[in-house]
């Protein structure tokens, strides 16, 4: 499954980069994609006509495939869709819903559809609305994340559909992939480990935070909102943390106070590196993140890993 996966969408090695918004720029996207594996634009809340020239800038980059993350809840979401259609990306993945609705208009562009997904109930009912395959995602990434771990959940959701299970979720090396293909899936997806990438547009404060971390740097917020995030620890989420705590014991919960300490909160962190109010959104594979490289060598050293560890490996 595994080789017609890779086979069916283009790549040469079955990693995909995470479209995570504000890192995922055609830069990143088209590193990824020509050092062989799926390179992906995060089309974030941007309107449809920003998506189009992100499309096309990738483009110019590469002539491999490459695919964009339509985030569903995004008030253009529609205009996305039809754009990602009229350009004719090769796979899009999607969060924060179900592409049913859209799947139609997919498949007639050709596109491979592939859902984020974090529970076995919401794998089965993507599967049963056409997804080509799945992006099963553990509680250690980066970004809004479910309530299961990898280890865990990868294995019940293999089991519990018939297509593709992509792995996310604490994989930054080759002994991360080789576990994940041992689970069932049939290719991993890396985020953390890609934000530190030469061609990755993230501040160098960024970067360095995620180099820098250790186990434990890693802290989840928003759990009393119901949309928790995986965030390096600052002044920021440690004042995020005392608000949750302070909303929990009041009678009427004032969101809003949330809501203006994480507005544009990724921003300052991606593009202005701002260390006390920037959301350093990172995965607990951070503490396994030594240095910046290339995306070529980044995942030429992933294969490299995963093949000096397997006493079978796969032939790719």
């Amino acid at each position: 499954m595994s080789r017609s996966l890779m086979e069916r969408i283009g790549i040469k090695y079955p990693i995909i980069q995470g479209a995570m918004s504000w890192v995922g720029t055609p830069s990143l996207a088209a590193g990824v994609s020509n050092a062989g594996g799926l390179g992906m634009i995060g089309a974030g809340h941007e309107p449809g006509e920003v998506v189009r020239k992100l499309i096309r800038e990738t483009k110019e980059m590469t002539d491999k495939p490459f695919g964009v993350n339509v985030l569903l809840l995004s008030p253009y979401v529609e205009e996305v869709v039809n754009v990602v259609c009229e350009e004719k990306v090769s796979v899009i993945s999607t969060g924060a819903g179900s592409p049913g609705r859209y799947m139609k208009q997919f498949k007639e562009a050709g596109i491979i559809v592939i859902p984020v997904v974090a529970s076995v109930a919401l794998a089965k009912r993507m599967e049963k609305d056409g997804a080509d395959a799945i992006i099963c995602e553990g509680m250690e990434a980066g970004g809004h994340i479910g309530k299961s771990t990898t280890m865990t959940i990868v294995p019940q959701v293999v089991d519990a559909v018939s297509i593709p299970v992509i792995a996310a979720g604490g994989i930054a090396d080759g002994r991360g992939m080789a576990a994940a293909i041992m689970l069932g899936a049939s290719a991993v997806q890396l985020g953390t480990r890609f934000v530190v990438a030469s061609e990755s547009i993230a501040h160098d404060n960024f970067k360095k935070r995620v180099i820098k971390a250790r186990d434990i740097d890693t802290v989840v917020t928003g759990q009393i909102t119901g949309h928790p995030v995986r965030v390096l620890r600052n002044k920021l989420t440690n004042e995020y943390l005392k608000v949750e705590k302070e909303i929990t014991s009041d009678e009427n919960p004032d969101f809003s106070r949330l809501e203006a300490l994480g507005k544009g909160a990724l921003k300052r962190a991606v593009i202005d590196g701002d260390k006390n109010t920037g959301s350093f959104m990172a995965g607990q594979s951070a503490g396994l993140v030594k240095k910046e490289q290339s995306c070529k060598e980044i995942v030429e050293e992933l294969m490299e890993e995963y093949k000096a560890l397997t006493s079978n490996p796969l032939v790719f």
